[in-house]
């Protein structure tokens, strides 16, 4: 009955959503089912009928925290610049926003990661997300490529989706390394800064 299967996608998200706020506070090692039914309110019993064991909660948190952290989303407004490096940049700095602002949910990206080195399911999972996120970007470089071959020689679309997601990751990390102190603006001048001086040492 589709009501039925409403009320039960609705208390798995309950359950996923209560799990990732363990794992963000206790590490995905000491998540337990037990913590999960406390912090979604619910009984040991009610979690282990939607979850039967304890792994297949946290593939079911990884496929979230997948979700809501490699799923590119263009808005109208970065849409509507007209150039395409302008366009770009213009998502560069609004995936550097999304993913900076929820420092949470970035730690337990990177505690999976972690986790990936030592499971294969994980491990496979999280490497096809990211390439998918990767490519996500290929369109908008290759329509930057177009418009200014001569700015980015040499340079192939996947080189430079590959260029835009390292930004994107090595900000993400460092707002994981450093929250009281990090900045996106401070990252992006440093960086441009850095870029502009080993492009003069390079020419």
């Amino acid at each position: 009955m589709p009501g039925r299967r409403a009320a039960e996608e609705e208390r798995k998200r309950q359950i996923i959503e209560a799990a990732h706020r363990v794992a963000a506070r206790r590490g995905l090692e000491r998540l337990t089912i037990r913590e999960v039914a406390a912090a979604a309110g619910l009984s040991t019993g009610l979690v282990h009928f939607h979850f039967k064991r304890r792994d297949l909660l946290l593939i079911a948190l990884l496929d979230w925290v997948l979700e809501t952290t490699t799923v590119l989303q263009v808005d109208e407004r970065i849409e509507a610049i007209p150039e395409p490096l302008d366009r770009l940049l213009a998502l560069l700095r609004q995936e550097m926003d999304r993913l900076t602002r929820d420092r949470r949910r970035i730690h337990v990206f990177f505690d999976f990661w972690l986790l990936g080195t030592r499971d294969a399911q994980v491990r496979r999972r999280m490497r096809a997300e990211l390439k998918r996120y990767r490519e996500a970007f290929r369109p908008m470089a290759e329509a930057v490529l177009t418009a200014e071959p001569e700015r980015f020689r040499g340079v192939t679309a996947e080189g430079l989706a590959s260029v835009v997601v390292g930004f994107i990751k090595g900000c993400a990390v460092q707002s994981v390394i450093d929250p009281t102190n990090f900045d996106v603006t401070q990252f992006l001048v440093a960086a441009n800064a850095l870029l502009a001086q080993l492009e003069e040492t390079h020419t």
